[in-house]
């Protein structure tokens, strides 16, 4: 595994709500301008296309992506809240096996379907100071998988510090179980800064269908236009159809993409935005469903595009 602390830190993020809600955002949990108190709910979701990847052994690969993610909260107070968040995605590979060598002529699984659940809570030890715990439950399988086989789970549990309305950081630390891997333990750093009125760096959720947290930077060129540059690293592990050419074997996607990202408010609570960037570092592996590797391949860099869009009631 090339990146452990940012695989482990993708597995988990994946299935988590907006920092807003974790963290303690300053830009949204001040005092003056925390969310209202009581129940709230939110939607967001979106598409992305990931084109042609020549692979090192002959063929190519490409991808089509989906997540639609929905949840609920409670807010006692500013800094004090519990949600419920749910989660759908679909991932759609489809091979070329012009040339019938490696992974591509293996075509080795189609579709695979990843259900998540999570519980974030936060709670405000002071006004600088507020802790939160995250459990969490995933379902990753291709279909025809056994569904006790595609399950995994972690909790996130740490503290952060809130310098005035401009900068909260805080260290956590996660656990994650893994399909057929040693349990990850790890540790995790959380960093919201708004630089000026209009520049900010966050850490995070990714965008709605591109997988994982990371960096980014973003401009906010009105109350309606947001634009931003980032970056993240992204692992997906799967268990593979038990009926499959590698029957109930282990398939894994990585990559480290880079994107920019233009973002259109309609009001505060409803955005929607367009995708685009490079995936670079791609890599494919198959595993027996020991875990035993059976053919790793890398990718050519793949240009990737995509809208998403984001709710909140």
């Amino acid at each position: 595994m090339r990146y452990p602390f940012l695989t482990a830190a993708f597995v988990f993020f994946s299935m988590l709500l907006p920092m807003s809600i974790m963290a303690g955002n300053p830009t949204a949990n001040t005092e003056r301008k925390g969310p209202p108190t009581g129940w709230s709910t939110f939607t967001r979701g979106g598409a992305v296309y990931q084109f042609d990847s020549d692979l090192d052994e002959g063929g190519s690969y490409e991808v089509s992506r989906f997540n639609i993610q929905a949840g609920m909260g409670y807010t006692w107070d500013p800094r004090t809240s519990l949600s419920l968040g749910l989660g759908y995605s679909a991932d759609g590979y489809s091979f070329s096996q012009s040339e019938r060598n490696g992974i591509a002529g293996m075509n080795p699984w189609d579709t695979v379907h990843s259900l998540s659940l999570s519980l974030p809570l936060r709670y405000g030890l002071s006004d600088e100071w507020s802790a939160f715990f995250m459990p969490s439950l995933r379902s990753t399988g291709e279909s025809g998988a056994s569904f006790g086989d595609t399950l995994t789970g972690g909790v996130l549990a740490g503290v952060a510090y809130r310098f005035g309305d401009r900068l909260t950081i805080g260290p956590g630390l996660g656990v994650i179980s893994q399909l057929e891997e040693s349990a990850s333990v790890f540790p995790i750093l959380i960093i919201n800064w708004k630089i000026t009125d209009r520049l900010s760096l966050e850490t995070g959720r990714g965008l709605a269908a591109t997988l994982g947290p990371g960096l980014s930077l973003n401009y906010r060129a009105s109350q309606q236009w947001k634009f931003a540059v980032g970056g993240r690293y992204e692992k997906l592990r799967f268990r593979l159809d038990e009926n499959g050419k590698v029957a109930g074997g282990i398939g894994e996607d990585t990559a480290i993409p880079l994107f920019v990202n233009c973002t259109y408010s309609f009001n505060p609570k409803a955005t929607i935005s367009l995708v685009g960037g490079v995936e670079l570092e791609g890599e494919l592996q198959v595993e027996d469903s020991d875990g035993n590797q059976i053919a790793k391949e890398s990718g050519d860099p793949a240009l990737f595009g995509g809208i998403t869009f984001s709710l909140r009631l």
